[in-house]
């Protein structure tokens, strides 16, 4: 391996074969918060898109199941809104880019 594609640590590396380089931190984001997205074998939906989230974004993941927007602080979580990084399930990332709402990843 050259010193360009040397994994990180954990040996995560992004789909170009690079380091797997931070996603979000304010909020820490990623399955491990650890403010990357990569998938560990306990992570069943797959954290693997990194995205910078837009209101339509947000709305479109809201009405399908997954809502991002509420704040749930029994698990620290603020909640996010527009301009927020954050690692989204890749499956309701193809969805909501299939029917053309598209966050820039």
């Amino acid at each position: 391996m050259s010193a360009q594609t040397t994994p990180n640590d954990d040996g995560q590396l992004n789909v170009l074969g690079l380091p797997l380089e931070p996603c979000g931190t304010d909020p820490m984001t990623g399955f491990l918060r650890d403010g990357r997205c990569w998938a560990g074998q306990q992570d069943m939906g797959s954290h693997t898109i990194c995205v910078r989230l837009t209101q339509e974004l947000l709305e479109f993941m809201r009405d399908h199941g997954n809502d991002l927007i509420t704040p749930v602080p029994e698990y620290g979580f603020p909640g996010l809104r527009a301009g927020d990084r954050w690692c989204v399930v890749a499956a309701y990332w193809k969805l909501a880019y299939d029917e053309g709402v598209i966050g820039p990843v």
